[in-house]
This record gives structure tokens, sequence and C-alpha cells, in this order.
């Protein structure tokens, strides 16, 4: 293999592939990055057997190949490099990189490409496409939601429902479950139900970047696989198996107290209470009650550790029904309000021991359950 290609580019296409190189595996040649020419272009995959990453960009080639070698190393060296043209050529024997950049040279010792494991390919399924802001937006307010330990792994996937335009996103840990709900560019040939790794999805959000044509996902028939493409980019991720807990009855369907207070007021005041409830099982108090004679009632939110001391602050709410307390782990409640972006937030209780609802006002495409924390008041 022999071909020149920009430094920017090359570094650009090593960090796309890099959220699939392995890093802690008993498979060392999946730490390696598959380099390898493709229609008159540069192609790189990187695979850790859950998920596998390729891109393509522009190049000059002159002479057709494919190596495998140390991804770190070579991403490590790409970056230092300054940005100039940049040599690429193999040798078979012993397998070998060379990299040339101006007054730089290096020689990277790689694996024969046969030696890497084959990317996956979906050639047939069901295949939707969705607008990246609306993926984008999905993403990020439901990933963080998903469990990150492997005790139920069904749980450390996020659910992901197709049917007609619309489609939902959720995911829950069993403290929390985040529900969002989007629309795609046009109508889905037919319904279909799938548990992506909560993982796979975050390294989609990272990928999206500044993309503007839509993104399109291809479910194999099976539900074992599952294609992102994106522009110059396609990420295959290992699915799930097994039973999502039904959300939609997860969601309280009723609540006898509704506070609607201003997102960055909320926030503050939660990111403070924080301080203290480090020390004090992180747990945040939250009493909520009306003002009298149609004035505007307010939330207080307290944190306390026994060694430390405690902290109370105070924020106007606009209060429908009666006095309520609640308590949340501050973790919980510092991520959902983190992805919420701007305006006013509802909470809504029915008693201490009951699960708190959160929606942004005037958009009700998203939901956010948490489990309260058991305390004494």
């Amino acid at each position: 293999m022999r071909l020149s290609c920009l430094q920017e580019n090359l570094n650009q296409g090593l960090s796309v592939v890099g959220g699939a190189v392995a890093s802690r595996t008993t498979l060392p040649v999946t730490q390696n990055v598959l380099i390898g020419t493709d229609q008159g272009r540069l192609k790189l995959s990187a695979t850790n057997l859950e998920i596998a990453i390729t891109t393509w960009i522009g190049a000059q080639i002159e002479e057709e190949g494919s190596i495998t070698v140390p991804a770190r190393l070579l991403t490590d060296f790409t970056t230092s490099l300054p940005p100039e043209r940049i040599d690429l050529s193999t040798t078979e024997q012993p397998p070998q990189m060379s990299v040339q950049c101006a007054r730089f040279n290096a020689q990277i010792n790689g694996v024969a490409a046969e030696d890497f494991p084959p990317i996956p390919t979906v050639e047939s399924g069901v295949a939707v496409k969705i607008a990246p802001q609306v993926l984008h937006n999905s993403i990020e307010h439901v990933a963080f939601a998903a469990a990150t330990e492997d005790s139920r792994p069904v749980l450390t996937g996020v659910k992901v429902e197709v049917e007609g335009d619309d489609v939902t996103f959720a995911a829950a840990d069993g403290f929390r479950l985040a529900v969002h709900r989007g629309k795609l560019t046009e109508p889905a040939s037919e319904a279909v139900s799938f548990i992506v790794p909560a993982r796979a999805l975050v390294e989609v959000g990272r990928l999206i970047g500044g993309q503007q044509q839509p993104v399109e996902f291809t479910v194999t028939p099976s539900k074992s696989q599952a294609l992102f493409r994106l522009e110059n980019v396609e990420m295959v991720t290992q699915l799930i198996q097994g039973t999502f807990p039904n959300y939609s009855q997860l969601i309280p369907q009723s609540h006898d107290t509704k506070g609607v207070v201003s997102l960055e007021e909320f926030s503050r005041a939660t990111r403070t209470a924080s301080v203290f409830a480090r020390d004090g099982s992180g747990i945040v108090r939250l009493l909520m009650s009306g003002g009298e004679n149609g004035a505007v009632g307010k939330m207080s939110i307290v944190s306390r550790a026994e060694e430390v001391g405690e902290n109370m602050g105070e924020i106007d709410a606009k209060v429908e029904g009666a006095e309520s307390r609640i308590a949340f782990n501050s973790t919980y409640l510092t991520d959902v309000l983190s992805v919420l972006g701007e305006g006013e937030v509802a909470l809504e209780t029915t008693t201490s021991s009951s699960p708190g609802v959160l929606r942004p006002v005037g958009d009700d495409s998203y939901v956010h359950v948490v489990m309260p924390m058991f305390v004494t008041w």
C-alpha cells in the first residue's frame, strides 16, 4: 500500500474510529486500527467486538493494500505531526507501515489485515431515517439514565420503538426512567422495536457532530445488529436481547402537587445543595408550598450532612395542589436538569414515597421519572 493524505484528515479519521478501539481485551489485535484502500479513498476501521466503526477519508492512492497497526500509537503520533501531507507505505514481510510527514518519519510494526476481526455488515432489514438533531437530542436526554452495571444487561441499553414516523427512546436503571419522543424524516415501512447498548448510542451522538444529512439506521430482521450510517461514517453495533420493562406503566398518570420553577434557578440550587449532599448520602430534600392569597409559592432545596453542616436554598415556584415533601439522589437530579436546556421545568409529586416526575414546560416530547429517597423529616 502506498498513498498520501492530509494530516488533518487522517487525524480526524482516527478520532472517529477511536471510540470502537478495545481498551481491555483478550484479543490484542482489537486494539489496532485497520487501514486500507477502498475505491480511491482511505478506509479506517476499528472494532471492540461490540461495536465497529468505519470511516472514509480522501487520499491519493498510488498502490492498493491494507494493514492493521496499534491505534493509540498511530493516533498520538499523527496528532503530534505538523498540518502537512502524510505519506503512508507498507511492507508485507514483516507487516510494517512507514509514516512520513515533513521531516518526521516513523516505522510502525503491524499485523496482517487478514488477522483483524471481520467488520460486520448489515445488508437488509428495516431502515429508517432521522434528522441528526432529533437523534442527538434523544440520545442526550435518555442515554445517561441507562444502567452502567451488567447485573441486568437489558437495563444497560436504550429501548428504541419505531411506528409510522414516530420514534421513542427509553432508558431506565431501576432508580430513574427517561423517555424521549421524536419524529422520523419519513414513515418507517413497518413497526420495529429493539434495545441498543447505551454506550453505542453515546458513540453515535459523538459522531453526529455537525452533520446535516439525515442519519439512516437499519435493524437486521433477527434484531441482532443495527447499522447507523452517517456522512462518510458507518457504525455497526450488537443489539441487546431480552425484555425491556414496560416503561409506560412506570410513569405516574396523576399527581397531588405540581410545581413549576425556573430551570436555571432549580439547577443552581440543586448544584449548591449537592455540595453538602456529598457527605450526606447524596440526599437532596425538596419542599414545595403554595403562596397565600394567590401569591407565588416557593420550593426549598435542602441538604445536610451530620459532620459538615447543612444548606437551604429557596426559589419561586408556581405550585398547584397540596404542600409536598420529597427527597432525591442529588446526582439523579443534576443529571436530568443538565440536559433540559432552558426555560421552566415542572415537578409533579404524589407522596414522599412515590416517584417524582420532571417535564420541561411547553415540551411534551420528554418525561423523566425519579424514584425518591426515604428520609426522616
